[in-house]
């Protein structure tokens, strides 16, 4: 059963008499949340509410934290994850991540879901001097070390991600007409930004409509037979996995073909495809940057195995076929990383120092895709490869790409 407001506390602070049995470090080498034997890390996801189902992601984010305990924790010290649910709503979020910061007094928070909730606490995290470190969002704002130097991004940008899918289609269908369905806020805009960026000069006469849809709407059926009324032959859904699943299915059910490219956050087979009907989804197209469990491909990779041995024992419960327990798993990697470099001095701006110093050939990323970061570069993940669903499982194509503008 989970608990709504606070989701999970993995380890018990230490007594003071386990303090007194410890040498004293330097005061400076430690910020909020750490002690010789403790590091607080905070989160906040939406484990009830329109995006539930990506509760995956912190739930394995917890599961891999539990493993790294039980293997001694990250240079002596066990994680203490505290994990709130934020119901998708900004303002809970605003609420969640004050009480984090202010009362639970976290070193930092990672792999919070959402681009309209991490959105509402930006610059709260940056004014306070607070890592924000892998929220599990594309947005490209969190690529933006000037202006906001506390908050690092994980994903492919969706802008990127906007402009691998412009490529394609004017590669592939050039005379289409294209239909947009993306959520109203954020989230939805960058996507749709980065498509209108990638066509260029085409954007104007090859874009016939733009349909958004609200977070909070019961369905986006309507939306759907106003783009196939439109005249569209190309849809692109921009949407979270509820919304997604609806459009596949809602696609199928009037017998409309367009040439249907879904969006990564969208596009996990045990999230959306399967609630949608996986014969529905045959033909979808979609991008990705990590290895795809359902994928038989990887049977035999090392990285996939390790994956897989840490599902079997850590989160038995979890579905394999959901690729959003590989994007936890990954976050989870990087943070400890970051841990790691960290060393014995854990204050907030060492912890910026080293998340600003990986490069990492995470297990679960597709060969040649390497999450590096740098003093400029606060967007770890740059690449993606397309991929088509064949009816049981997606299928890759073409080299890995990136979605830079140039």
């Amino acid at each position: 059963m989970i608990n709504l407001t606070r989701r999970a506390t993995l380890v018990a602070a230490p007594s003071a008499l386990a303090f007194a049995a410890l040498p004293a470090r330097a005061a400076n080498q430690y910020g909020p949340g750490v002690t010789d034997t403790e590091i607080k890390i905070g989160n906040t996801s939406p484990y009830s509410g329109p995006l539930s189902n990506a509760s995956p992601i912190p739930l394995s984010m917890e599961a891999y934290f539990k493993m790294i305990n039980a293997q001694g924790g990250v240079n002596g010290r066990k994680i203490t994850w505290i994990s709130y649910d934020d119901v998708y709503l900004p303002p809970k979020t605003v609420e969640m991540t004050r009480k984090l910061v202010e009362d639970d007094g976290v070193l930092f928070l990672s792999g919070s879901v959402g681009t309209p909730t991490n959105s509402a606490v930006w610059h709260y995290m940056n004014e306070n001097k607070v890592p924000q470190l892998f929220p599990a969002t594309g947005a490209s704002k969190w690529d933006d070390p000037k202006g906001h130097p506390w908050t690092m991004g994980f994903f492919i940008s969706y802008r990127a991600e906007g402009h691998i899918y412009a490529a394609y289609i004017l590669k592939n269908k050039p005379d289409g007409k294209i239909g947009v369905l993306y959520q109203n806020d954020d989230f939805g805009k960058d996507y749709l930004q980065g498509v209108v960026d990638g066509l260029g000069a085409k954007a104007a006469s090859m874009i016939k409509a733009k349909v958004s849809y609200e977070s909070t709407d019961a369905t986006v059926d309507s939306q759907i037979l106003e783009l196939q009324a439109a005249g569209c032959d190309i849809l692109i859904t921009v949407a979270i996995p509820k919304f997604g699943a609806q459009a596949v299915k809602k696609v199928a059910e009037i017998g409309w073909k367009p040439l249907h490219i879904l969006n990564g956050v969208a596009s996990s087979v045990g999230a959306t495809l399967k609630p949608a009907g996986l014969e529905n989804a045959k033909g979808i197209i979609s991008d990705n940057s990590f290895k795809d469990p359902t994928d038989p491909q990887w049977l035999n990779d090392a990285g996939y195995k390790q994956w897989l041995a840490f599902m079997d024992k850590y989160y038995p419960n979890g579905d394999k076929t959901d690729n959003q327990t590989v994007y936890g798993y990954s976050m989870a990697q990087t943070t400890v990383q970051v841990l790691k470099q960290c060393g014995d001095n854990l204050t907030r701006e060492n912890v910026m120092k080293q998340a600003a110093s990986l490069h990492l050939a995470l297990p679960m990323l597709l060969p040649g895709i390497v999450a590096s970061t740098s003093a400029t570069n606060f967007d770890p993940i740059r690449q993606a490869q397309m991929r088509r669903f064949d009816g049981e499982r997606y299928v890759p194509f073409g080299p890995v790409l990136s979605g830079a503008i140039g």
